[in-house]
């Protein structure tokens, strides 16, 4: 199956120049925890996590109104294309260790995939779970 199929395609996004406080009320509002930041063209930038705005700004006591996303997003994402399958997302995920993938065609983005997104289609299932298994080894660890 390929990522386009299970991706999501709605995907909210923030622009670099946005305040970190708009990331956060974004990530509240849509309940999630991570959003791509995109400069207007659709060109993926980077991410920013809700641990970037805790880590990055709060515990660094920065403003969140008045620092950028772009201050604090993780750059050089790792991506995937709308055409690779899903068995490509499970090892770049788990070698990479990251739970979601921006999905970018020629540069813009056109969806993200979840680890959620892959056991929803009940295509890879246990795929999933070794996956996720891999990408939460550094965590128990540290």
């Amino acid at each position: 199956m390929k990522v386009q199929a299970m991706m999501n395609p709605n995907v909210i996004t923030v622009e670099p120049s946005s305040s970190v406080a708009l990331a956060a009320k974004l990530l509240s509002h849509h309940n999630i925890g991570a959003l791509p930041v995109c400069s207007a063209d659709g060109r993926l930038r980077g991410m920013v996590t809700d641990r970037d705005i805790i880590l990055r700004c709060i515990a660094a006591e920065e403003d969140p109104a008045q620092t950028p996303v772009r201050e604090i997003m993780s750059r050089g994402c790792t991506t995937i294309s709308a055409q690779q399958n899903g068995q490509e997302a499970i090892a770049l995920m788990a070698s990479k260790q990251v739970r979601r993938l921006p999905v970018v065609d020629n540069g813009k983005l056109v969806g993200v995939l979840s680890l959620a997104d892959i056991a929803r289609s009940q295509r890879f299932d246990m795929e999933a779970a070794q996956a996720l298994g891999k990408i939460s080894e550094n965590i128990v660890r540290r």
